[in-house]
């Protein structure tokens, strides 16, 4: 029997898949439940060492015998410090050391409690990889604690500290058998001819193989998934990941329908988007994709073919939806007349409206998704290259970062469509807010304010807009005209009309 402690019982599920054979166990009441269900594991050969320090140094012995990993496991408080000696020289040597300590909760931390310090990350940089397990009461504390396991042993090319606090009673063994636990495994730098056909095969083998990229992003994936709805003939079994941040909140929810996916990264990194991540390949993203794209155009994968169908449907119809005046006819117009730009969007309305209209890469700060800084990364961009730089950004971004402006090397080639509707617009259209009486003045920082005064005190050519013919002329001379100076046009709209117009988009 083991354990009812769940991350107790995901971490020596995972133990076992990445192939931990012998642990050295030290004394200690927090760390029995782990030491219980090592012992208990038949898979795993226990070794008690009552010295911590001692027990570190045991532990390192056994990997250097074996050529394999080995864990070892405290108690908390002090305990833990112990083995530090014989973490930093198992570092040195690159020997594959799994330090286990168990914690009081973090509540506790720095309140006078017995056997309790800040545990994790205690190691310093002589761990390859720190983590500290969540204690469980939701499934996305079992994928997060799942997750993180996973994140630790791929890294053991070193030691690894995985922490694992533990709430009392701790002694309860009532769990017939541990968990079945999702193993990610980890793939060397090698997108080979022989690693390419490895990862080209399982997608042809796929029943319903999709691959999906950040930025650079798959346009329309999000009105895609809002017309399937519930119909599971769409859902991927197989997803290969390719590229950086997804926009789409709909989209990220749909692929965690997905049996399982593949990423594929410039460092192996461990970014579980879609909660089901088993294979992660160190790579260029851009060679595995473009080996899938031949493969496509030399023998096309039915479901593949059905996306391909829908996707081209969907594009029909958002070429030949015509929006009345607003933030969403300025980008369609924009992109309809945009050739070798290089297009940069800011956050919020302006990138949701980029995954609708952009037929071509654009760049956006999506690692934090955060408002601010996205007129100076176009701006610092425009001040490296000749070729002419395009920023689509909403009134809050561009306020925010207005001093992006104030720079004596910006030159002509810096073209901005600011879409000013008064008032952070995406907040109305989130269900639920528009019964908060603070939603506009409040939570969507509504103003009056216009660009027109900023653009005269830093030497911006400025037009503004606020119908239709305004904003179509007023793009033609933003895209076409010669300037020393960088270019601004304002288009004026107003947010209830926005946000109708995209309602009407959605719903037609």
């Amino acid at each position: 029997m083991y354990s009812n402690k769940e991350n107790v019982n995901i971490l020596t599920a995972l133990l076992v898949e990445h192939g931990v054979r012998h642990a050295v166990v030290c004394p200690g009441s927090r760390n029995a439940p782990i030491v219980h269900n090592l012992n208990e594991c038949p898979e795993i050969a226990c070794h008690p060492v009552t010295d911590e320090r001692s027990a570190g140094f045991y532990a390192l012995g056994m990997t250097q015998c074996l050529h394999e990993p080995v864990a070892v496991c405290v108690t908390s408080g002090t305990a833990l410090l112990n083995l530090l000696p014989a973490v930093a020289e198992a570092y040195y040597q690159q020997r594959r050391l799994v330090v286990i300590s168990a914690d009081r909760p973090a509540a506790w931390i720095d309140q006078l409690d017995g056997q309790t310090l800040p545990q994790p990350d205690a190691l310093g940089r002589f761990v390859r990889k720190a983590v500290s397990l969540p204690e469980i009461h939701t499934d996305e504390d079992r994928w997060y604690c799942n997750r993180l396991v996973n994140e630790a042993l791929i890294q053991l090319h070193g030691p690894v500290h995985i922490n694992v606090p533990i709430s009392e009673p701790l002694f309860d063994f009532t769990v017939d058998e541990l968990p079945e636990q999702r193993k990610i495994e980890y793939h060397e730098p090698d997108i080979s001819a022989t690693m390419l056909r490895h990862i080209g095969q399982m997608f042809m083998i796929a029943k319903r193989p999709m691959l999906i990229s950040g930025q650079p992003m798959n346009p329309l994936m999000d009105e895609a998934v809002l017309q399937i709805g519930d119909d599971e003939r769409y859902v991927p079994d197989f997803v290969l990941y390719t590229g950086s941040a997804i926009v789409s909140k709909r989209l990220k929810r749909f692929l965690r329908k997905a049996k399982e996916t593949w990423v594929v990264n410039a460092f192996g990194e461990v970014t579980d988007t879609f909660m089901n991540m088993t294979h992660v390949f160190q790579g260029d993203a851009e060679v595995v994709a473009d080996y899938i794209r031949f493969m496509q155009e030399e023998q096309p994968h039915p479901f593949v073919q059905m996306w391909d169908e829908l996707l081209s449907a969907i594009r029909q119809r958002v070429d030949a939806f015509m929006p009345a005046y607003s933030q969403m006819a300025a980008v369609k117009y924009l992109e309809e007349h945009v050739s070798r730009q290089a297009m940069h969007y800011a956050n919020s309305s302006a990138i949701r409206l980029a995954n609708t209209y952009a037929h071509h890469p654009v760049f956006c700060n999506r690692g934090v998704n955060g408002i601010e800084g996205s007129l100076s990364t176009a701006a610092g961009f425009s001040v490296v290259t000749d070729e002419q730089v395009v920023c689509v950004i909403g009134d809050l971004s561009f306020f925010y970062d207005q001093n992006a402006l104030w720079n004596q090397n910006l030159r002509g080639n810096l073209r901005i469509l600011l879409l000013n509707n008064g008032k952070g617009g995406i907040f109305n259209m989130l269900p639920g807010l528009e019964k908060s009486p603070a939603r506009d003045s409040l939570v969507a920082a509504r103003h009056s304010t216009t660009a027109e005064g900023i653009c005269q005190q830093h030497h911006v050519g400025y037009r503004q807009a606020q119908d239709m013919d305004a904003m179509q002329q007023g793009i033609g001379w933003l895209l076409q005209s010669d300037s020393e100076h960088p270019l601004l046009l304002e288009v004026l709209t107003d947010a209830d009309i926005d946000a109708a117009v995209l309602h009407d988009f959605h719903c037609r």
